[in-house]
């Protein structure tokens, strides 16, 4: 593994507290949504976007339409979307205000122009890979939520 690669991945999650999943499926055996669940069970609040599941509850999150819809400030997106579609993931991603510390780009999906764009906005990208992998491999230990008032 590549030793700048780690760090970034690192720094990145360490950072992060709220994930927009782009392409959540509702579906528990594909893989957006066991990733989904698997960070949520490791404190982060993860918010679901899919057009077709819009204004469905799923992990106890209101599902979103587009990156758009979320209210709040995001940290990460978490793309689950084939690589021809990221470019456009990424210029909705660079629209948010404040933008996202990081776009992240799961197993398989790849797109350099559109992570030059992000990268030159000041946005990190972390392309193929799974932070449901990296986690574990990174012995990254789960976040801690603020206490409930």
């Amino acid at each position: 593994m590549d030793p700048d690669t780690d760090r970034l991945i690192r720094d990145v999650l360490t950072r992060t507290r709220t994930i927009a999943l782009v392409g959540f499926s509702s579906r528990p055996d594909r893989p957006s949504h066991g990733v989904a669940s698997f960070l949520r069970s490791r404190g982060f609040r993860v918010i679901p976007v899919n057009p077709g599941l819009a204004g469905q509850e799923h992990l106890g999150e209101k599902v979103r339409a587009s990156l758009g819809e979320i209210p709040d400030p995001v940290d990460l997106v978490d793309v689950f979307r084939r690589s021809e579609e990221l470019g456009r993931v990424v210029d909705e991603a660079l629209a948010l205000d404040p933008l996202p510390i990081a776009i992240w780009a799961q197993l398989g999906v790849r797109d350099d122009a559109a992570a030059a764009r992000a990268r030159a906005r000041g946005v990190a990208v972390i392309q193929d890979r799974c932070p449901a992998i990296e986690i574990p491999r990174l012995g990254l230990p789960p976040i801690a939520r603020p206490p409930v008032a």
